[in-house]
């Protein structure tokens, strides 16, 4: 007994379609987590080495940055003066050292990891959220 395999010439146009509104969908998909997605390092008034916090989105409203970690944005060394009032809506890691990038918490001393944003990349958050700390990370971010 010999088994063929037909193929019908009709469906291959449909699973090109198929194959084709698949990776349109994927490509067009906002991204759900925590971490920033890229954006257009051009337009970010973000110096080179620092992270970059705004309260508003697309870079806009205040800005506090650093060029170090900070275990507490309201009561540390360097501080973010609208910290306690304002949700974080966007973010620009300008960093440029040996780290894959810079996790960010909404507690103090590193607690609560809400997010990770890579070097040279940053873009809108959730913008539901104060952030408190923030820290260079290797490894995994994201």
């Amino acid at each position: 007994m010999r088994l063929t395999l037909r193929r019908h010439r009709r469906a291959t146009p449909l699973f090109a379609v198929l194959a084709v509104s698949a990776a349109a969908a994927t490509a067009l998909a906002v991204p759900t987590s925590a971490s920033a997605a890229p954006s257009a390092a051009t337009s970010v008034d973000c110096a080179s080495g620092d992270v970059c916090f705004w309260t508003g989105f697309n870079f806009t409203g205040k800005r506090c940055a650093w060029s170090v970690a900070d275990p507490d944005w309201q009561n540390g060394a360097i501080r973010c003066s609208w910290a306690a009032t304002e949700n974080v809506k966007s973010v620009w890691n300008a960093g440029t050292g040996n780290y894959s990038g810079v996790a960010y918490y909404t507690g103090a001393n590193y607690s609560h990891r809400i997010g990770c944003t890579r070097q040279q990349q940053g873009g809108n958050l959730a913008g539901t959220y104060k952030v408190r700390s923030h820290k260079w990370i290797s490894g995994s971010c994201g």
